[in-house]
């Protein structure tokens, strides 16, 4: 760890930075003071995982464009230990080991006081809105640190934040004993396979077009996958449901078909939790697929603050979990284009990036 003074210093690093209005990221020395603000804390990053996010950042696209201000340290996923706090701060303490909820919210809005922070709409993001992770050392409030438990492989902490989403996302309506189809098996999808069975879901159908990604939600368990390049979805789900239909479905995707064709395998009364983000408007049969069903829509953003934090803590104490098979890529931080190139390829699960490696620490 490294040790600090009470002073006010400025620590080199090397960061991966968005400097310009185009594909890829830089990785460039910069410095961070440690002088903090009131609330906050200093954090020496151990582990940082890349995100469909970063990807999307990386490679510049029209939602990047709209968002983004560079340049911007990225990242926003990651493990570390704090090394200094602020004087107010008392809920944390020098040595604890985190991870990050990564909205800042404002907790004086209507939603953030009836506890529905994740809904806040002054929500600053880690990695997007500010700078990020991507880096040797971060600042951040110290309401936004989750204490994690010491004996955890380090890796596997800093992906809480993605297996929040899918953990929130594929929960949100009861799955025990219940049929759930898990739409897109990227990282965040292939986390919500092998949560569906950690939380014994009678049957999990996973669809992606990916065989990557396929074979590696069979290692999880999916007891069915469906490849919607090769086979009718819908009617191989209807094979898999006895007619019925899925009971849940949770997506991954933001595929404009893939979306379609769900609602039209939901089953009557079934529920629908919708993670991924369309770039095209979805067409859905308002009357035959949602009213007369008795269908449940549930649009999920990021993590209900901090209740899917504990029940990824459950599942991660009770060792329910596959995630040393989820993780399939650990690199240096240097290598970020790199690990970019991989996710788009979608021949991984998720990886993971290790920063220092050329600060000779």
């Amino acid at each position: 760890m490294t040790r600090l003074s009470d002073g006010v210093l400025n620590l080199e690093m090397m960061a991966v930075v968005k400097d310009k209005a185009d594909i890829g990221f830089s990785y460039v020395k910069k410095t961070i003071s440690t002088d903090l603000k009131p609330g906050e804390v200093l954090i020496e990053v151990k582990t940082a995982s890349f995100c469909g996010t970063d990807y999307h950042i990386y490679e510049y696209n029209k939602w990047a464009k709209n968002r983004l201000h560079l340049p911007l340290t990225v990242g926003h996923e990651f493990s570390g230990e704090i090394i200094k706090i602020a004087p107010d701060v008392t809920r944390v303490q020098v040595g604890d080991i985190v991870s990050a909820e990564t909205h800042i919210i404002c907790d004086e809005c209507e939603f953030c006081l009836r506890g529905e922070g994740h809904i806040c709409q002054n929500t600053s993001v880690i990695g997007v809105d500010r700078d990020g992770c991507f880096a040797k050392y971060i600042k951040i409030p110290a309401k936004n640190c989750f204490v994690n438990n010491k004996e955890h492989d380090l890796l596997e902490l800093s992906v809480q934040e993605p297996l929040g989403n899918a953990v929130h996302t594929i929960t949100h309506f009861p799955i025990e004993n219940k049929d759930v189809v898990v739409l897109g098996c990227g990282p965040i999808g292939i986390m919500a396979v092998d949560v569906a069975k950690a939380y014994n879901a009678r049957k999990v159908i996973a669809i992606e077009v990916s065989e990557y990604r396929l074979n590696l939600a069979k290692k999880l368990g999916a007891d069915y996958v469906i490849n919607p390049i090769k086979e009718n979805v819908y009617e191989k789900v209807m094979e898999y449901t006895n007619g019925m239909g899925a009971d849940v479905i949770g997506d991954f995707s933001g595929n404009k078909t893939a979306i379609e064709t769900a609602f039209k395998y939901l089953k009557y009364g079934g529920g629908f939790a919708i993670l991924g983000i369309p770039d095209e408007d979805i067409d859905v049969d308002v009357t035959n697929d949602i009213v007369f069903k008795g269908a449940r829509i549930y649009g999920v953003t990021g993590r209900r603050i901090y209740d899917t934090w504990y029940q990824v803590k459950d599942l991660l104490d009770n060792h329910k979990l596959h995630l040393n098979e989820i993780i399939t890529h650990v690199m240096p931080l240097s290598k970020v284009n790199e690990a970019a190139e991989i996710m788009g390829s979608k021949q991984c699960g998720k990886i993971v990036l290790i920063p220092g490696d050329d600060m000779n620490e």
